[in-house]
């Protein structure tokens, strides 16, 4: 990538690997402020990062809430993904 550069101390190919955790409010308080202080100062994010925003917004309003699965699908989804994460002997 030819923009990574280190700004507060966090590089843009990292707030690029937490962008969706920090749009969805899934990342530490410590991480936010480093995302947020790296964006003010680099250009090159802040634009990226207001476009990736602006998309993932229009996405969720155009979709609208996704509907609960069922509880039966529910645990099979879990069981599934169990049996195919155990490793096999």
């Amino acid at each position: 990538m030819a923009h990574d550069r280190d700004v507060a101390g966090i590089r843009c190919l990292e707030v690029l690997e937490h962008l969706a955790e920090y749009l969805d409010d899934e990342v530490s308080d410590e991480l936010r402020e480093r995302i947020e202080a790296h964006v003010k100062g680099c250009d090159w994010c802040e634009r990226f990062g207001g476009q990736y925003a602006t998309t993932v917004t229009n996405l969720r309003n155009a979709l609208g809430e996704p509907e609960p699965l069922d509880a039966q699908i529910q645990r099979r989804l879990a069981q599934r993904l169990l049996d195919e994460l155990t490793p096999r002997k």
